[in-house]
């Protein structure tokens, strides 16, 4: 029996405007159908937030991708519940223009879009470019093309799991490889800037600073530094499950 068409659903957080939408939309293409659904404007930092006290609109673009006035989560929720005619066998999330690394997976937009299709059974895949030279990636595409093509390939995708790729910011003739990684640590010094209104209001800046990352030799920064492509696979459990019989030990309310 032949295999049925290969269907992709694409967001991120950056906006419907993004380069790295467009590039990884372009990338997906060559595997399947794409439909592409994302925020009309940046929604960096969203989390996995959702949009609850408004309601929501989705607009369609000249090229038949669709903006929606929400978060990526709210997207990816959307696409799924109402804007799809068909199921997708993938979500896949960015090109992020910055890393996604560490910590980042939990405040990060691109990584909540494409962990929402796993509430869906569906499998994720979030890709960032970790540099700020966005025009680099169309020399990552060979490496992009054989990566994507490998993922959809997989026989079996793990459930309830995630991909959570970095690129490194180099031209792609210059990438080492590809690194199977765990996430790094990475820690924000003089990250709050106090400023104030024209009225003399004090408010706060979040953002800039010194950012210093450790972890292990097999961490996704590691692989970043020496010029490879990190992949984390990721999954929804967050439960220590090596503390389980310490914390009942506790005897917590008595």
């Amino acid at each position: 029996m032949a295999r049925s068409p290969l269907k992709i659903l694409v967001s991120n957080d950056d906006g419907i405007l993004a380069h790295g939408l467009e590039v990884l939309a372009d990338v997906c293409r060559t595997v399947g159908s794409v439909a592409v659904v994302a925020p009309d404007r940046e929604q960096s930092g969203a989390s996995h937030s959702l949009t609850l006290g408004r309601p929501l609109r989705s607009t369609e673009r000249p090229d038949g991708s669709l903006q929606v006035d929400g978060t990526p989560t709210d997207c990816v929720l959307l696409a799924l519940g109402v804007l799809l005619e068909d199921r997708p066998d993938f979500v896949f999330s960015g090109i992020n223009h910055g890393p996604n690394m560490g910590e980042d997976v939990l405040y990060s937009g691109t990584v909540a879009a494409a962990m929402e299709g796993l509430a869906y059974g569906i499998p994720g895949v979030a890709i960032s470019f970790a540099g700020g030279d966005i025009d680099l990636l169309e020399s990552h595409r060979p490496w992009l093309d054989r990566l994507v093509a490998d993922i959809v390939g997989v026989e079996e995708f793990p459930k309830e799991t995630l991909l959570n790729i970095n690129l490194p910011p180099v031209p792609g003739d210059e990438i080492e490889g590809i690194r199977i990684t765990t996430l790094g640590k990475r820690v924000y010094s003089d990250s709050l800037v106090k400023t104030s209104d024209p009225w003399g209001r004090p408010g706060y800046w979040i953002g800039g600073g010194q950012i210093s990352w450790s972890g292990r030799e097999d961490s996704d920064f590691r692989a970043i530094q020496d010029r490879h492509i990190s992949v984390t696979p990721l999954h929804l459990d967050l439960t220590n499950y090596g503390l389980l019989e310490d914390v009942q030990g506790w005897r917590l309310g008595g």
